[in-house]
């Protein structure tokens, strides 16, 4: 099966990358899920409704969140009513919406899509450690599910890690978003889970983390605000990782994906 996973879409350029880019790589990639994380995608806090179906309208077969699920309060009320938004799944008991979804493929298959946010320095949720292990051992891999995506939306590297061995040999891929960065650690680990501690954002890299550089800039150099955050609005890069799982639901290949505006290019040779 072939994976993709779209790092944080950051407002209009960011989903103008990905609109603009997806269907031509399901089609070219010959991809047969991919989840995107879409979190600020609406004006860089939160998603809305209309949002997220221009995302699966172009492509996405889910969309994740984390911790600016509610920055937009629609969000509370139709993430009931769409199966494939996914919030952090360690909110408390009784929060609107799904964190885990078994999810059909055009073709068939299954994917159990996991999203989770980290405790340290984030807010004091429940234990994701705790509901990553029920949770795969509900849906086993081969199984219950034919693939497994775990997306760990939190700040440390050290956390991700732990939770990428926490699923090793467990889950097809375990990913961190949240901060914003690609990170150069993609691997297969030893119980062939595939990982990388960010898939980055979609969005400008002139900018701090997707924001406009003048508010960030005058924060840290004055420690006064001056205004609210807003998205940078230069050409946004394309940030993921591609993932190809063998019969099992392992990963037998990870690379990352990092296509337009600023950063350096990296793309699956293999699929081209």
């Amino acid at each position: 099966m072939r994976i993709l996973f779209i790092g944080d879409v950051v407002g209009r350029t960011g989903r103008h990358a990905l609109v603009d880019a997806l269907p031509d790589l399901r089609a070219r990639w010959k991809l047969d899920f991919v989840c995107v994380n879409g979190e600020n995608a609406a004006g860089g806090f939160g998603i809305t409704e209309s949002i997220c179906e221009e995302f699966i309208n172009a492509g996405a077969d889910c969309v994740t969140l984390g911790n600016h699920a509610w920055d937009q309060r629609e969000t509370l009320v139709f993430i009931e009513r769409q199966p494939r938004l996914i919030r952090p799944a360690n909110y408390p008991a009784g929060t609107p919406g799904r964190g885990v979804n078994l999810i059909e493929t055009h073709n068939g298959a299954r994917v159990l899509v996991m999203n989770l946010m980290g405790r340290v320095f984030m807010d004091p949720l429940d234990d994701p450690f705790a509901i990553a292990d029920r949770e795969l051992d509900a849906c086993p891999l081969g199984r219950g599910c034919d693939a497994a995506i775990v997306d760990i939306h939190a700040e440390t590297t050290s956390e991700k890690y732990a939770m990428g061995h926490l699923c090793d040999g467990r889950a097809s891929l375990v990913v961190g978003t949240h901060t914003h960065a690609p990170t150069a650690d993609a691997q297969i680990l030893p119980g062939g889970t595939a990982y990388q501690s960010d898939a980055g954002m979609t969005g400008d890299y002139d900018s701090v983390i997707g924001m406009n550089k003048a508010e960030p800039l005058n924060r840290f150099t004055r420690r006064i605000s001056s205004g609210r955050f807003e998205p940078a609005e230069g050409p946004a890069t394309l940030c993921g990782v591609a993932v190809e799982t063998d019969a099992a639901g392992l990963a037998a290949m990870i690379t990352p994906v990092r296509l337009g505006g600023r950063l350096h290019e990296a793309r699956p040779a293999a699929w081209e």
